[in-house]
């Protein structure tokens, strides 16, 4: 692994639990099971169907807010990395609104928080490089860390290491990441380790 200055963190099912219920979702603004949620409503032409589309995911999200969890782990990895000194942030498809409310609710103390209302949505690299350049450090030299298939190809696309977490489920697209883990506790172990070499 090169040199770690930096880590970017998704949010829901990386952070936070989540109970979003997709095909719920899919099935009540009429988008087909293979498509992208997100895509499928910027492919909408009629502003009040694209409206009604995106107060359906906002009102979804928003349940989900309330309900979520921080996952076991999370408080001793902020503390590694508060230890290692290394700067960390937030990207997530998620709202601004639902966003705010998880991480104000699960005390994760990140200042920088992008969503999809501030770049485009993964896989899209955007936010990514957008963090990068804010840190001033090589795309390279900062980690990626989410739990779906998007994540592992917005680093990849950004130019970053990746990191996917796979909860003891073994996905058939994590071979893809440059590291897989099953608990956060590895990702902490990895941190302590980088600050005691």
């Amino acid at each position: 692994m090169i040199k770690l200055k930096g880590i970017i963190f998704d949010l829901d099912g990386t952070l936070v639990t989540s109970s979003l219920d997709f095909s719920l979702i899919r099935q009540q603004i009429n988008c087909p099971e293979q498509l992208d949620v997100l895509a499928f409503v910027d492919t909408l032409t009629c502003v009040k169907t694209k409206a009604h589309a995106n107060n359906v995911i906002a009102w979804h999200e928003q349940q989900d807010a309330l309900s979520a969890q921080a996952l076991p782990g999370m408080t001793d990895l902020f503390d590694a990395l508060e230890k290692a000194q290394l700067p960390s942030a937030i990207v997530t498809r998620n709202s601004q609104n639902a966003s705010a409310l998880k991480v104000s609710n699960n005390r994760i103390p990140i200042q920088l928080v992008l969503t999809r209302e501030d770049y485009p949505p993964k896989p899209a690299p955007d936010a990514l490089l957008a963090i990068a350049s804010l840190w001033q450090l090589e795309p390279q030299s900062i980690l990626y860390v989410g739990d779906y298939l998007y994540d592992i190809q917005a680093a990849f696309n950004a130019g970053m290491q990746s990191c996917f977490i796979n909860h003891g489920r073994e996905s058939a697209y994590q071979a893809q990441a440059d590291l897989v883990i099953t608990h956060l506790d590895e990702l902490t172990a990895l941190l302590n380790s980088l600050e005691n070499n």
